[in-house]
């Protein structure tokens, strides 16, 4: 089982490229990879119906107790012969639906089989952590499903409003899941139902969990995300609101049904609810004349039918709703397979349009006639036994004296003469020969051009299963049982019966007589209605209509609220921020008491005595400074004598990254500072100063309180006593700080990496305005270097051009950008300088990056040092030579160098070691003697890259690309400050 899942997930990693080679013919993997999945599904149900239940089980995050284990119950058996067999069928019609140039085809195919995986794990795992995982994804990929026609505004429109209302209910059930498993003790689903828990919390949890599943399986007040649904392709339409997604909430009630549903609120809820939301959905199926609207309102009612009847909790009740929900499966993914026929074929879903449709394709009539037959409760199909059991058992609930019984019955009875009545209507709106339409015009006969057999199969299928189900009904009864044993016969205080079971005959019952009732009263709505426009609306508002509102109102709250807190005022933002800050911290410091110690010395090193007074000079100086540039500059002294008290104090690696970035900022800054006034307040002058320093002294002293008490509050030997130990012994290093970054803490490092990425992205973003490309060397200023012209640049006394094939002794051209730069802004000793250093610097760069393990170093400060390297190129000669200098994307250092440290992370998984385990190698080599090599070194390697990416997207944005905006801001006449 958990084979299958990366078999599932491997499959749609590959799918876009297939679909690129094959075009719609990829579809046949994917199905083949699904149909693998049901006959391996298959092949586990004798022991899984012989109570001997299959389990699989990798532990995953331990400290936490989740497992990836999967667990094949007879419910979950019954789920994943669905998921797995209707969608191979799905997958299979696909080939047929869509056509080879189809936009996004490889993207789609690989989100739908995704999609198939992430509900197979859901409906297996035995883990409730897991299951939300997978909940959650399902509902990720089933957005992009709907909206796969992106272009289309409605598509959109309805992909964000299913997203928006599955995730919450997700979330909600979150709350739950934190709340069961906090009050149980576990996370195993086979645990907790064993343990059958009770108490406020738990009744607390399982409503939560209902407001996931009903949101899920769209009971009302959650329904309307699913009409709106089907402005996604017919096989989404099939598989996610027919078989697969809608049936996800379904499954959850199911599974908690038969142990918890006498728990106070469970069964008002669900029988409520599903009543309600059955009859909702089969009256407003009576008003569409769109097939596929019709379907999914049809849909609507059938998932209230399902939560009353598997979620009622007693055992015929469920064995009927396991039976239902394997017929709803059959019948209604066929269903809207045929409109997807006759959709593709005749593009138009429109009852007004189509007439005469069933004598030209009489197999797809013939087909829609069993599914509906099934949906509607008649004989001999699945649909017709489920029915009949269902109100068996809700008939002899009722006659007990269960008011929610009576309830169920009654709303169940006239649920089912809606499904009759909209059953109807389907098959005549689709293939009856219509005198007129309710506008009163006569349609015209529809020419059907036929279809592939192909695109028949699918739905053929399904619809012989539901006859070949009914026919089979006693030995269903015989594989569902197992699961419906697991219920009570009845409620507290109502008689048990005798075990019901499925059948086709279970001779003249009050049962029979209510479902002919049903049928006899439907088919009289359908004559009723099916001349009258019901399309009116009965209310002055709909859900969708609250839907809306509440949008709105949470737009218009959040302007308001940023309206009302963001004004525009960066002093604001951060002195209000600086406040809280004191005041919190204050507030800490005052409730602690007189358990305060503090252990302060004058110093611990007499250089300090000289450092600290330079660093407190600039500090006071750099506020009284009115220069930019200035300030910049004596805030970076107080950076330099930080390093200087990391030097002193025995911490040279820190001393080193403090020195590189200190510089680099500086020349950030530098580089920011040519873009706004040289003189600070010339445009807004500062106000209020005297509050500003009360809050930056407030501040100072919090700050300052906060260590030396901090400091002093230990109790016990610090950690990082052991360190030197840990990291040599763990690390194999002996640079205490590097191995943290890269191997005890390498998971903080991959956080940062990211917070890198995210930084360079968002400097980008503020600069390239219209295009984010890294074009500097593709310039007509500068001899072509790229494409097919692979020759060095030499120099000549014409300038710097392609060395010649015949040429002699030719001096090769290095600073080629130095041509470019204006005579008054060159510098030759700059040149000179760099020409001699530059190779050097990288040489050292890369000596702190393999270094870095047992001494000073590592990937951060030589990644800095490499990008003080490019610094030096773009300063000598300008924006084209730091194109010619690194005449690659910042973006893709920055990509390789994280998927490097992912790629870290991942593979000691295929070796069945934790994340970010390293491996030690040694040798004894002939010429370098003894050599040692820690896997770590590839982390730093992508540390390293990810540094230098940031560092060249720095200077491609805030320099290259600002002096290339302001030459032709100049250009244009057009200030640049």
């Amino acid at each position: 089982m958990l084979v299958f899942l990366g078999v599932f997930a491997a499959a749609a990693l590959a799918l876009p490229w297939l679909v690129h080679r094959l075009g719609a013919r990829a579809f046949f993997f994917a199905a083949a990879v699904s149909a693998a999945a049901f006959v391996y599904t298959v092949v586990l149900g004798p022991a899984v119906l012989a109570g001997d239940i299959p389990f699989e089980s990798y532990e995953w995050i331990p400290p936490l107790g989740i497992e990836l284990s999967m667990r094949m119950t007879t419910l979950s058996w019954i789920l994943a012969l669905v998921v797995t067999g209707v969608g191979a069928l799905v997958l299979l019609y696909c080939r047929w639906y869509f056509r080879d140039s189809a936009e996004g085809l490889g993207q789609f195919a690989a989100v739908l089989l995704a999609f198939a995986g992430a509900m197979y794990g859901l409906v297996l795992t035995d883990d409730l952590v897991v299951l939300v995982m997978f909940w959650e994804t399902t509902s990720v990929l089933s957005y992009l499903l709907i909206g796969y026609y992106h272009r289309r505004g409605a598509s959109r429109r309805s992909a964000l409003q299913a997203l928006l209302v599955t995730t919450l209910g997700g979330l909600v059930m979150l709350i739950g899941v934190v709340l069961l498993v906090v009050d149980t003790g576990t996370s195993s689903i086979s645990e907790i139902l064993v343990a059958r828990p009770e108490g406020p919390a738990v009744v607390a949890a399982l409503v939560l969990l209902l407001v996931g599943a009903l949101s899920k399986s769209a009971v009302f007040p959650f329904h309307f995300w699913l009409p709106g649904a089907m402005t996604a392709p017919t096989p989404v339409s099939a598989y996610l609101h027919a078989a697969a997604m809608v049936k996800a909430g379904i499954y959850l009630i199911a599974l908690f049904a038969p142990f918890e549903a006498n728990e106070p609120g469970w069964r008002p809820i669900i029988v409520s609810l599903g009543v309600f939301t059955m009859l909702l959905g089969g009256f407003q199926a009576l008003r569409e004349t769109d097939l596929k609207r019709l379907l999914a309102f049809g849909t609507v009612s059938q998932l209230g039918f399902l939560t009353v009847i598997l979620g009622y909790g007693v055992r015929d009740t469920a064995l009927a709703g396991l039976a239902l929900l394997l017929s709803h499966a059959l019948f209604k993914s066929a269903l809207f397979l045929v409109v997807g026929i006759i959709d593709r074929q005749l593009a138009t879903r429109n009852i007004g349009e189509l007439s005469g449709l069933g004598r030209q394709a009489p197999l797809l009539a013939t087909v829609s006639i069993v599914a509906v037959a099934s949906m509607a409760g008649l004989p001999p199909t699945i649909g017709f036994v489920a029915k009949e059991t269902a109100l068996t058992a809700l008939l002899h609930e009722a006659v007990g004296g269960e008011a929610w019984a009576i309830v169920g019955i009654l709303g169940v009875a006239a649920g089912s003469a809606l499904t009759m009545a909209y059953g109807i209507r389907f098959v005549w709106g689709a293939f009856w020969t219509k005198r007129t339409v309710p506008d009163g015009t006569p349609p015209a006969r529809t020419e059907w051009p036929g279809a592939p057999a192909g695109f028949l199969a699918a739905p053929v299928m399904l619809s012989a299963l539901t006859l070949v189900a009914g026919l089979a009904a006693p030995a269903l009864d015989t594989a569902l049982a197992t699961y419906a044993d697991e219920a009570p016969l009845a409620t507290p205080g109502v008689a048990e019966p005798e075990p019901y079971y499925l059948a086709l005959w279970h001779g003249l019952e009050p049962a029979l007589f209510l479902s002919i009732g049903t049928i006899a009263l439907g088919a009289a709505i359908f004559w009723a209605t099916v001349r009258r426009d019901l399309s009116r609306r009965v209310l002055p508002f709909e859900a969708f209509d609250v839907y809306n509102a509440v949008l709105r109102g949470i737009a218009r709250l959040s302007v308001a609220t940023t309206t009302f807190t963001q004004r525009g005022s960066l002093p604001v933002y951060i002195g209000t921020i600086f406040i809280v800050f004191v005041v919190a911290e204050a507030t800490a410091l005052i409730v602690g008491g007189p358990e305060w110690r503090a252990d302060v010395d004058l110093f611990q090193n007499p250089a300090q005595l000289a450092i600290a007074p330079v660093m407190i000079v600039a500090g006071v100086v750099a506020v009284r400074a009115k220069k930019r540039y200035t300030g910049v500059v004596l805030v970076s002294v107080t950076g330099l004598g930080m390093a200087g008290l990391f030097a002193i104090s025995g911490a040279p690696d820190l001393a080193l990254t403090q020195i590189l970035i200190e510089t680099v900022t500086l020349i950030a800054f530098a580089l920011v500072l040519r873009r706004i006034p040289s003189r600070m307040g010339e445009h807004n002058a500062s106000v209020a100063s005297i509050p500003r320093a009360l809050v930056a002294g407030a501040v100072g002293v919090t700050m300052m309180a906060v260590a030396v008490i901090a400091t002093g509050a230990r109790i016990h030997d610090p950690i990082s006593v052991a360190w030197p130990e840990l990291a040599y012994e763990l690390g194999h290093g002996r640079n205490v700080v590097n191995v943290a970054l890269v191997d005890i803490r390498g998971w903080d490092t991959m956080g940062e990496l990211g917070v890198l990425i995210l930084a360079a992205t968002g400097v980008a973003s503020l600069v390239f305005v219209t295009d984010r490309k890294d074009n500097l060397t593709a310039t007509n200023a500068l001899p072509r270097v790229g494409g097919r012209d692979r020759r060095l640049l030499v120099e000549t006394p014409s300038g710097v051009k392609p060395r010649n094939a015949d040429g002699g002794r030719q001096r090769m051209a290095w600073l080629v950008g130095g041509q470019q730069v204006r005579p008054e802004n060159r510098s030759i000793l700059l040149e000179v300088i760099v020409r001699i250093l530059f190779h050097s610097i990288i040489i050292v760069s890369l000596y702190l990056l393999f270094a870095g393990h047992n001494l000073p170093g590592g990937g951060f400060a030589g990644g800095l040092v490499a990008g003080m390297a490019l610094v030096m190129r773009y300063v000598a000669g300008g924006r084209y030579e730091l194109g010619v200098a690194a005449p690659t994307d910042a973006g893709r250092l920055l990509g390789v160098g994280m998927s490097i440290a992912v790629a870290c992370a991942i593979v000691p998984l295929f070796f069945g070691a934790p994340p970010l385990t390293s491996a030690f190698v040694e040798a004894e080599l002939p010429v370098l003697g003894h050599v040692e090599f820690v896997t770590t070194t590839l982390f730093d390697i992508g540390v390293y890259l990810v540094v230098v990416g940031l560092v060249l997207d720095v200077l491609r944005s805030l320099g290259a690309e600002v002096d290339r905006q302001m030459q032709r801001s100049k250009a244009s006449g057009v200030s640049v400050s």
